[in-house]
């Protein structure tokens, strides 16, 4: 394979895409887009993409007894009955996007989320279905300790995933891509 691959670049392309999906002003709040990641990163057994998303989103929180709940089993955490109707699309697009049901979405929507939030769900899920395959295939390392996680989830809730100086700006991130 190419050397472009592996290389500084792709890596830095897929950083730009999460501080988008994640960081950027968004039809979800910066909590509920982590909690996404992190669940969906739960159920692909990704240790280093839970935990370190998990650690971002406790972050935003303020509870990382709250992540640990919704990864164990997120019908009974204390969250919004919206956001339980939306990790249960993200974890339908997990497992396929085709097993994204009618009825999960006319629940979602019942329970107030907006089409563009739906959206966003599935877009994360799919995105964090790729990342956790690209952190696992490869083999990277990722500390067992839950302290190796939370001053970085504090980072990452704070600042984002790149600095700022080569952010992507807003005005690329609003086209009719996608």
């Amino acid at each position: 394979m190419g050397s472009w691959l592996f290389g500084p670049k792709p890596r830095h392309r897929l950083t730009q895409l999460a501080d988008v999906l994640l960081h950027h002003a968004g039809s979800l709040s910066q909590g509920e887009r982590e909690l996404i990641a992190t669940y969906v990163s739960s159920l692909n057994d990704c240790h280093f993409c839970q935990s370190s998303h998990g650690a971002t989103a406790a972050a935003h929180f303020g509870n990382e007894q709250l992540i640990l709940d919704v990864q164990r089993d997120f019908d009974s955490a204390n969250i919004s009955p919206k956001l339980k109707a939306l990790l249960t699309i993200a974890g339908q697009v997990q497992k396929s996007g085709k097993n994204v049901t009618t009825e999960a979405v006319d629940r979602a929507r019942t329970l107030g989320a907006t089409d563009i939030q739906i959206h966003d769900t599935v877009l994360i899920a799919a995105a964090f279905c790729m990342y956790n395959r690209y952190v696992d295939g490869l083999a990277t390392w990722a500390p067992q300790d839950p302290e190796a996680y939370r001053a970085r989830g504090v980072h990452l809730a704070t600042y984002g995933y790149v600095p700022t100086g080569e952010r992507v700006s807003e005005s690329k991130t609003t086209g009719n891509a996608a």
